[in-house]
């Protein structure tokens, strides 16, 4: 019998912990890590800021008034801004209600019934065309479409403008969610005698129902601070609307307009809207990654 030896041999666990990282190597790293988090702190110092000044400027201007009084005129003090924040929730509703059904449906098409076909990565490429697309030819589109065609502007023209900026984001989260779902899924559901109907809507698309719905309040978040497209379809109005085919208040168009106002009143209102606006963003961003979490996690 050959006799054993008490060395390690060469690439065993005894060799690579005695391995020394050399200083230069620790020197670099360390360089790196500083860099890193500097850049990192740079990057979150304009969020930082912005987030300071509306929060300094418009937190004093806050009070229950603000939730139902309506705009109060020039030089008066008071007032508040009731109309616009139904106003945006009309015109989110609908540009949900809109995007949401094509943008779930887009994704079930591409990743499920026209998986690797060249008609999918065609479908694919507008989605990614699309949301390269300004915000404000989406509203001149919906501005020629329903504007012109109504002789109106409205908070539909409005919601289809938002919704069309939606439809990107919901397609690509929604299809990204199913493709997450596991093919065996599929095929054991069809193995017992489950239709390709049966299999998408009972099975998959609940399994992909957090992701979806990550997509939804991403969207959300993203059209409710767009200001052009409203400029140009929903215009503004003064009062509380009484439809949706006539001009409707929304957050952003009243941000615009009172913020370059000579008016001090309207510059406080424009400041209070905008730190109103940053808190309905941040906890649908806070919602959306809460859900994104539960779909990796759970």
């Amino acid at each position: 019998m050959a006799p054993v030896s008490d060395q390690p041999h060469p690439g065993s666990s005894q060799e690579a912990m005695s391995y020394t990282v050399s200083p230069r190597r620790k020197w670099f790293g360390t360089f790196m890590t500083v860099l890193v988090t500097g850049c990192a702190l740079l990057l979150a110092l304009p969020l930082f800021s912005i987030l300071w000044t509306v929060i300094s400027r418009g937190a004093p201007s806050f009070s229950p008034d603000l939730f139902s009084q309506l705009p109060p005129p020039p030089l008066m003090k008071g007032g508040g801004f009731g109309n616009a924040i139904v106003g945006s929730l009309i015109v989110l509703a609908i540009a949900a209600l809109i995007s949401v059904p094509f943008g779930v449906m887009a994704a079930i098409f591409v990743s499920e019934f026209a998986r690797g076909t060249k008609f999918a990565n065609f479908v694919r490429f507008g989605i990614n065309v699309l949301s390269g697309v300004p915000s404000i030819i989406m509203g001149l589109f919906a501005y020629g479409v329903v504007v012109l065609t109504t002789g109106s502007f409205s908070a539909l023209a409005g919601g289809i403008a938002l919704a069309i900026l939606m439809v990107p984001i919901v397609e690509r989260t929604a299809e990204e969610g199913l493709k997450s779902v596991p093919m065996e899924t599929r095929q054991g559901a069809i193995g017992v005698g489950a239709t390709n109907f049966q299999t998408i809507s009972q099975i998959v698309l609940p399994a992909a129902l957090p992701s979806i719905a990550t997509g939804v309040t991403l969207s959300l978040a993203r059209a409710s601070g767009e200001t052009a497209p409203l400029l140009i379809t929903a215009l503004f109005n003064q009062y509380y609307a009484k439809g949706v085919l006539e001009p409707i208040a929304t957050l952003p168009v009243l941000i615009y307009n009172f913020a370059g106002a000579p008016y001090k009143n309207q510059q406080e209102l424009a400041w209070a809207a905008s730190l109103l606006l940053v808190m309905l963003i941040l906890v649908v961003s806070i919602i959306a990654r809460s859900l994104s979490r539960r779909q990796t996690f759970g």
